[in-house]
């Protein structure tokens, strides 16, 4: 990965972040104090800080779902995408949109699953079968 990004966002408990960002998501753990604590974000530094977590609402309109805004997340090949939606299944995640394929037949399309973190954060994970599709018009 020629760029990876570097997001720092608040959390209200790095313990329960670290059982849910490493033990739910497999992202591995990286450095950290009393107070933040870095995440290999499928490639990218995720920075969790103690503090208190950014107000969302459902005002991102895409398809036929209204989104919490604003979120984050990451584009995975499909076997990667298939495998971190399997064990978030068998975690018993509660998703705000359970894993689906979207644009179906239409340049994108793409599965995705979307859920909040313990803290509230939303995060939407998408999965491309061509990752060269992602920018499709």
């Amino acid at each position: 990965m020629p760029h990876p990004f570097h997001f720092a966002l608040h959390v209200t408990d790095l313990d329960e972040a670290r059982r849910f960002y490493g033990g739910v998501l497999g992202c591995q753990e990286g450095r950290s104090t009393e107070t933040w604590v870095d995440f290999d974000f499928f490639g990218h530094q995720l920075s969790l800080h103690l503090g208190e977590p950014f107000a969302t609402g459902r005002t991102g309109k895409v398809g036929e779902h209204m989104v919490l805004m604003p979120h984050f997340g990451v584009v995975l090949p499909m076997a990667e995408w298939m495998a971190l939606s399997d064990r978030m299944t068998a975690a018993g995640t509660v998703f705000e949109i359970p894993p689906v394929i979207r644009f179906a037949g239409e340049p994108g399309e793409q599965r995705t699953m979307f859920f909040v973190d313990p803290s509230g954060n939303p995060i939407e994970i998408k999965g491309f079968a061509d990752m060269g599709a992602v920018f499709a018009q």
